[in-house]
């Protein structure tokens, strides 16, 4: 009899670790655990750097310009020191207004070397304490005269955004975007068929239409699009 007890138990048990062993089933990540990993493991990666030097703020600027092009950019702007100089020489169309260290977030600038005199004139006036409007205007009739010329269809990016610190790997501002300007002199909604305001987030329209610094402007899309 126990003999006959004790295979019942030995049974039991057996049944009882099957059981067990088919509601236990390999741990699987799901897309989304698997698209989360690979984010994170992604930012790990990031070997961001402070915009702090003026190695910094010339690797940054470099950044609005078309890649192909960078090596030979010149870039101006404020150093570290707050002095307005040549950060770089270069020798092919573009120039590029770095990021200025004593303001908030971060803006680089790439134009077309002709738009110089234009942007330097704008510089000189803002230094003699002249507010926007003032330049606004003072450029404006310069431009009627002859003094002052933008032609008809220089172009200038903004690379800007909230954040002072890149990744150098990656040649990226953290958060950055670009916007793209087109000079058009005098243009306006009726001359070129675009619209005054956009018509939706990346699409062309006109800003001040009708006067010397009328531009197609066509700005990026938002950050956290799907």
């Amino acid at each position: 009899m126990k003999h006959i007890i004790t295979v019942f138990v030995f049974a039991g048990i057996l049944i009882s670790c099957n059981s067990s062993d088919k509601t236990k089933k390999p741990t699987q990540e799901s897309p989304a655990m698997e698209s989360e990993i690979k984010s994170t493991s992604n930012d790990n990666n990031k070997q961001l750097k402070n915009i702090d030097t003026d190695e910094a703020l010339i690797a940054t600027a470099l950044m609005a310009a078309p890649k192909e092009s960078r090596s030979k950019c010149k870039v101006i702007g404020y150093n570290m020191a707050g002095e307005f100089v040549t950060l770089k020489e270069g020798d092919n169309e573009f120039i590029i207004l770095a990021d200025n260290p004593t303001q908030a977030g971060f803006s680089a600038a790439c134009y077309h070397k002709d738009l110089e005199p234009f942007m330097a004139r704008g510089r000189a006036l803002r230094a003699e304490g002249k507010n926007e409007q003032e330049v606004f205007a003072i450029r404006e009739e310069e431009m009627k005269l002859g003094q002052l010329k933008i032609t008809p269809g220089l172009t200038l990016q903004i690379y800007y955004g909230a954040k002072t610190v890149y990744d150098s790997a990656a040649s990226k501002v953290e958060g950055a975007q670009l916007r793209y300007v087109i000079y058009l002199p005098w243009a306006t909604s009726e001359s070129t068929g675009l619209p005054e305001v956009p018509m939706a987030s990346n699409h062309p329209w006109i800003m001040n239409p009708g006067t010397h610094k009328a531009h197609i402007m066509i700005s990026p899309l938002p950050e956290d699009r799907e």
